[in-house]
């Protein structure tokens, strides 16, 4: 009967981890980057086009690295484009850092902005949400890392 307690809680413990995270959207900036690697996170393994950099606000000493958010555009920062944003979204895996000085939140690969923006903008305000798959993150879903 102990052995059916264990697995029936464990069991529960994997769904409530597979369930998303009701948070409230973040909100920051987007810029773009295209020299992908070496990475902070991969080195010179290619993790795909959809990636992206993690400036302080979120890069936790490199926490972050493998990570995937969702990226919305929000709006224009400046004048040069008043209306930059296609009206979708994009999940990104966080692959690399952005240091002091990043111009964004999040600095996105080329193809990734250019699928939530028009890159003639540079740089957007977005919303973004921590972004957990069912699998992939249950390591951080066990340690209450959301």
């Amino acid at each position: 009967m102990a052995a059916h307690s264990y697995i029936f809680v464990l069991s529960l413990a994997l769904v409530f981890c597979a369930i998303p995270q009701a948070t409230l959207a973040d909100s920051g900036t987007a810029t773009y980057y295209t020299e992908y690697v070496p990475s902070s996170c991969y080195g010179f393994d290619t993790p795909g086009g959809m990636i992206a950099a993690a400036s302080d606000e979120f890069w936790e000493g490199g926490a972050a690295c493998g990570r995937t958010y969702s990226v919305t555009c929000t709006g224009a920062t400046n004048l040069g484009d008043l209306h930059p944003c296609t009206g979708e979204s994009v999940v990104v895996k966080i692959v690399d850092y952005c240091p002091a000085g990043c111009r964004g939140t999040i600095d996105l690969s080329e193809e990734a902005f250019k699928s939530i923006a028009h890159p003639a903008a540079g740089k957007i305000y977005i919303s973004y949400d921590r972004y957990v798959y069912l699998m992939h993150d249950l390591h951080d879903c066990y340690q209450g890392q959301f």
